[in-house]
């Protein structure tokens, strides 16, 4: 297979919409245009710590390549191959519900949009890599643990069926960086990384507030046409006409966008996932997830969990209220189309689907989850919401609870046995079963009753009942106490947890059994440490 010397580059993104040629990469208020141009700042020595053997063969990377200098300094930032044109994009966003103006990518830096052996097209960015016109009082720099987070949850994201930017490497950057993890006055050096992330797009609803805040209506044109033609070309019935823009056009374009975040939503949602900054400038138009800051995975099935340390008070981004976030950001998004269209009715009327269209989703997805898919519509529906609040009420392990209720053998749950006994069958999943109390056992003893006579009904046997709940119910996530021992590993120059985790979580819903330490529920030791609990917007 070939390596950089073959890669084929485009510039849709550039060719099509204006931009800053001003070079000085000085920071500032960048307006009229979608882009700067910005060189990556080199670095002292870069090294290759990991990377994606999908994405690298997806790219066109041989094994060669990967292994070689020249990789590792161009996708760490020291060195431009013929054909990139490095770029920051200009966008700005609605952070924690407040307008904040130009934001930008402060830390990220594009390469260049490369063709890949799927007949696709993928855009390059390196986090991590230098400053830029957007990066405000900050350095532009990533550190190590951080850059591991992301590398991982991209790749582990994508094996588990969620729609989500890809990452193709980690690497050292041989510099040290500052950084207060914590916000509380005490700033130490810590290794600086580069993560090099891949997508077939990188614009975020924050692309388009910016210009229709600034009353900027010539550039948020070009963004929706761009957005439009690039990536929803269906919706354009001639691609070649400088008239591809029209209310039905634009309204279609912010349906597909919306539904797919309710999809995205959905998913999250059934794996377990907490985006913990789901501000405007941070959800994709083409409903990936991106931008992987201080997410977390629920361990015990709690909605008002965060993993932001930032949003610990207000809890805006936890786990229960993402979907309606969502709604929110799609308004903001709305409200910016509206600027281009005199009728916001098409829009409006969007919004309003994307409240049935996530909840028929969800309700889809549980019913998967339980094996319920051909048992009647009502009663699942009750039984999901009887669970839903069971769950919380006792700390109980949301992936072990769904992957041990697929091992259940329904026959040999007797209806009349005593409660205790039925919901030992489920001890595995919970963190303190010595602290169940005998109403919840008891209320949890009558579901699971419930349960196996609804299942009884599918007229699905034992065996096609486990395979269709453990094909939606990973059994491998990546728990937030194993991210870090993996960084805890990468700090002393190991990075082995980093590619056994990720060959592990290449195959999230089959039985491995020479890893189920890695299917075991959160430790005590990790219950409070800095990483495994909460973590800070700090990278």
């Amino acid at each position: 297979m070939p390596g950089f010397d073959d890669l084929h580059f485009d510039h849709w993104y550039l060719e099509d919409l204006p931009g800053d040629r001003d070079e000085s990469n000085q920071r500032r208020q960048v307006t009229g245009a979608a882009w700067s141009l910005v060189a990556p700042t080199p670095t002292g020595g870069p090294r290759l710590a990991a990377h994606s053997h999908e994405m690298s063969q997806l790219l066109g990377f041989d094994a060669d390549c990967v292994a070689s200098n020249r990789f590792a300094s161009v996708f760490s930032g020291n060195a431009v191959v013929d054909g990139m044109a490095p770029h920051a994009m200009n966008y700005g966003g609605h952070q924690f519900g407040n307008w904040a103006g130009q934001l930008g990518d402060g830390r990220a830096i594009a390469l260049g949009e490369v063709d890949t052996s799927d007949g696709g097209h993928q855009v390059l960015q390196l986090k991590g890599a230098g400053p830029t016109p957007y990066s405000r009082s900050g350095d532009g720099r990533a550190v190590l643990r951080s850059s591991v987070r992301e590398f991982l949850c991209s790749e582990a994201m994508h094996h588990l069926g969620v729609a989500t930017t890809r990452a193709l490497s980690l690497t050292l950057t041989g510099d040290d960086v500052m950084r207060d993890m914590l916000y509380d006055g005490h700033p130490e050096l810590e290794r600086g990384a580069v993560v090099c992330r891949v997508a077939p797009s990188f614009v975020r609803f924050g692309h388009f507030e910016l210009p229709a805040a600034r009353g900027e209506s010539e550039l948020l044109r070009a963004l929706v046409e761009h957005t439009i033609r690039r990536h929803f070309p269906h919706l354009v019935r001639d691609l070649s006409s400088d008239a591809t823009l029209d209310n039905d056009t634009i309204a279609a374009m912010f349906e597909e966008v919306a539904m797919s975040t309710a999809d995205l939503m959905v998913d999250w949602m059934r794996v377990g996932f907490v985006h913990g900054v789901m501000n405007t400038d941070n959800l994709s138009i083409l409903g990936l997830t991106i931008d992987y800051g201080p997410y977390g995975w629920l361990d015990d099935f709690d909605p008002g969990w965060t993993p932001n340390t930032t949003d610990a008070s207000m809890r805006r981004y936890r786990y229960g209220n993402q979907p309606q976030i969502a709604l929110w950001n799609l308004a903001r998004l709305g409200g910016a189309l509206h600027a281009l269209t005199d009728d916001a009715e098409p829009l409006q009327a969007t919004l309003d689907d994307y409240s049935r269209h996530f909840e028929a989703g969800w309700d889809r997805a549980l019913a998967a989850k339980l094996g319920l898919c051909s048992a009647d519509a009502v009663v699942t529906k009750q039984l999901t919401d009887e669970i839903l609040e069971i769950l919380p009420a006792t700390e109980t392990d949301m992936t072990i609870f769904f992957r041990q209720l697929g091992d259940l053998d329904l026959d040999a749950l007797g209806v009349d046995a005593h409660s205790g006994d039925l919901v030992e069958h489920l001890a595995p999943a919970y963190y303190r079963p010595d602290e169940m109390t005998a109403e919840l056992t008891d209320r949890t003893a009558t579901w699971l009753r419930n349960y196996r006579d609804l299942s009884l009904t599918t007229g699905n046997s034992a065996a096609e009942r486990t395979t269709a709940m453990h094909a939606v119910n990973p059994k491998y996530v990546l728990r937030n106490y194993l991210a870090q021992l993996a960084i805890d590993k990468a700090d002393t120059g190991d990075f082995g947890m980093i590619d056994g985790l990720l060959d592990v979580l290449r195959r999230p819903y089959e039985e491995q059994p020479e890893h189920d330490t890695y299917a075991t529920k959160r430790p005590d030791w990790a219950r409070e440490r800095v990483g495994c609990s909460q973590l800070s917007c700090s990278s």
